[in-house]
């Protein structure tokens, strides 16, 4: 997922706030509640009318509202390691060839609002995913799926169309979430806010100026499941930036913050000597790269993303704009994931301006090319800007680049984008689930998040197919570790970093260690309140 800070779109004209599901919250009042902080953006949109919609959601943010209050078959784990059962007793692939895969409901399971959770909910909700085909693209997560079975109330059978070892971690993310189809309509996204599912919360939504702006959730009393709920009511409050969010912190406002701190806010709080507020730094899974429409004249010419490549230092990205908060990055999937390879840097290695002239020439390209580096000023972070004017340095001191940048909010960037209005543009990933597939599929194959024009013959049909088959991941290294050599050679994208993950909170809330998990998936449950130390 898309994953990620992904401004949330919201339906014009939605002034009031607007009761988000049936069954244990009676009002706004988020009373004694956990109050947790988040820079997110949720905005209304008109061209993205159902933003809470698990067919059509697909960024952190929405899937963040969306892990607390739909459930899905699997979840991933408090930790790290393979999806467990969540609304499912059991599942797991019954043949020998990972294309056939079981899973067995819970007994009793019943939605927020009291009606039961069956397997033709289940079936109802996926075929209906993959049936709407949003234009978000989260649908392709599903697109391993041929058909769905039903055997009597509790039991699902997915059939696949090709093995894929990673089906029970896309069982675990949100647009296989279960939905009650006298709710929503099977050939029509849901619009607004309202959300309706068996998960552990349930959510009152406050909007105003078509902005949502807060978010209750309430401990579900129907509620059956794997996750233990360690509070009875939590609210998300939505700040304008990461100081904003810090004031309130420091003046007992909201209890924790998290998405997304700046640098500077971040360096302040780890030397500070305040023992009222604890800072958690965890491992993060979150990249960010430089994207390309490979089909924009000024980009076509492999040898222009090439000669990109050679110059950009990314040493001297991190130090100066992100410090001990990121490491470089030299391939889409990064480093403590299984298949991870050093592609680019293999390729590329130290950054030579000599080189990149050398790629140039033999290609016959005029020199300095012009371009324009577009960025979102509103969805990644304070430090995105700075980030920004020094890679248009970098590229314009090297004589052979004259490069513009132009940030944009996210609310018309991400159109653009995806319309294939920008030729180079900054991206962020936050991952669907932590496996190496998640980091290249979405990125290289049909109908990818992208919109990416950038198609592959081999890494479509053979490689990412391949490695789908090994149920042992290390077992797919070598199909993986192809993957990135193709995309180092052909420079679809330019991975820049990753970063690691922080959460503050007062010493008072326990269960901030799980707050997050390494696929920045908000774990409201794990929250709680009593003594530190």
């Amino acid at each position: 997922m898309n994953r990620k800070t992904l401004v949330l779109p919201a339906v014009i004209g939605l002034l009031a706030p607007v009761l988000a599901a049936c069954g244990g919250t009676d009002s706004g009042d988020s009373g004694d509640a956990i109050v947790v902080g988040t820079t997110d953006a949720f905005t209304a949109s008109k061209d993205a009318p159902a933003p809470l919609d698990p067919a059509y959601a697909y960024d952190v943010g929405t899937w963040n509202i969306l892990r607390q209050t739909v459930q899905t078959l699997m979840i991933q784990p408090r930790g790290e390691g393979d999806p467990v059962p969540e609304a499912a007793e059991s599942c797991g692939f019954t043949d020998s060839g990972n294309e056939r895969y079981a899973c067995t409901l819970r007994e009793g399971l019943k939605f927020a609002n009291g009606d039961a959770v069956t397997a033709e909910d289940v079936k109802y909700s996926i075929d209906r995913a993959r049936a709407l085909k949003a234009d978000s693209g989260v649908f392709a997560l599903l697109s391993t799926i041929d058909t769905v079975e039903t055997q009597g109330d509790r039991e699902v059978i997915f059939h696949l169309k090709t093995a894929d070892a990673t089906f029970p971690f896309k069982l675990s993310t949100p647009v296989a979430g279960i939905v009650d189809p006298d709710i929503y309509a099977k050939n029509k996204l849901r619009d607004g806010f309202e959300v309706e599912g068996s998960g552990p919360y349930t959510l009152q939504a406050e909007v105003k100026n078509d902005e949502l702006v807060s978010a209750v959730f309430t401990k579900n009393p129907e509620y059956k499941g794997s996750l233990t709920v360690n509070n009875d009511k939590v609210e998300l409050r939505n700040f304008a930036d990461a100081d904003e969010m810090g004031t309130a912190l420091s003046k007992g406002d909201i209890d924790l913050m998290t998405r997304t701190m700046s640098p500077e806010q971040i360096q302040k709080l780890s030397a500070d000597s305040d023992d009222t507020v604890d800072l958690v730094d965890m491992a993060g899974l979150e990249i960010r790269y430089l994207a390309f429409n490979t089909d924009d004249p000024s980009v076509r010419s492999k040898a222009v993303r090439q000669a990109m490549a050679q110059v950009i230092n990314r040493g001297e990205l991190i130090s100066k704009v992100y410090g001990s908060q990121a490491e470089p990055l030299y391939s889409l999937v990064p480093a403590s994931i299984t298949g991870h390879s050093n592609s680019f840097f293999n390729k590329y290695g130290e950054p030579s301006v000599g080189k990149a002239k050398s790629l140039l020439e033999k290609a016959g390209i005029t020199t300095p090319v012009k371009l324009t580096l577009h960025y979102t000023t509103d969805h990644y972070g304070s430090a995105t800007k700075k980030e920004f004017e020094l890679l248009q340095k970098q590229l314009n001191d090297s004589g052979l680049f004259d490069v513009r940048i132009e940030g944009t909010p996210w609310a018309t960037f991400r159109p653009a984008e995806q319309k294939g209005e920008y030729e180079v543009y900054g991206m962020g990933w936050f991952p669907d689930f932590p496996d190496a597939d998640n980091y290249l599929a979405p990125f290289l194959d049909k109908d990818n998040f992208l919109g990416s024009p950038y198609a592959n013959s081999t890494i479509r049909g053979a490689l990412i197919p391949e490695s789908r088959r090994a149920a042992d991941r290390l077992s797919a290294v070598g199909s993986l570790t192809e993957i990135q050599d193709i995309v180092a050679g052909d420079v679809p994208v330019i991975p820049l970093w990753q970063g690691k993950q922080y959460v503050a909170a007062g010493d008072d809330v326990t269960g901030t260690a799980y707050a997050l998990n390494s696929s920045s998936t908000l774990q409201l449950w794990e929250l709680g309140r009593g003594v530190s130390g």
